[in-house]
């Protein structure tokens, strides 16, 4: 009596890497170097991670808006960093907005540099 093929035999060979999970971007990374740079011995944990990243998605989606928001009321096409700029002024309180705004100004002036 002639022995059938198991059903795992009878399976074709899946192509190698046809099933790939897709990439996820996240800050983490960027997260991670910024705690470093301001608290070189604190360590996070992976749901904190995940709460600052939810945090960074969140401000820049808002920020991003307001941003749209400037653009389209100056019939403007293009958000330029002087949109940014007023978004985060407009978003951002007191003191921290100030911090931003010059942060993103050196950030600019430098990339422009080189």
């Amino acid at each position: 009596m002639a022995k059938t093929p198991s059903k795992k035999a009878a399976k074709a060979p899946k192509k190698a890497g046809s099933k790939r999970n897709k990439r996820v971007e996240t800050y983490s990374s960027y997260i991670y170097k910024v705690l470093k740079q301001v608290h070189p011995d604190t360590g996070i944990s992976k749901r904190g991670m995940s709460i600052m990243n939810s945090f960074i998605n969140d401000i820049f989606e808002r920020l991003a808006g307001e941003a749209s928001r400037l653009a389209r009321y100056n019939k403007r096409s293009t958000l330029s960093s002087r949109e940014i700029q007023t978004a985060v002024r407009l978003m951002l309180p007191g003191e921290l907005a100030k911090h931003a705004v010059s942060e993103g100004t050196k950030a600019v002036t430098k990339f422009t540099s080189n």
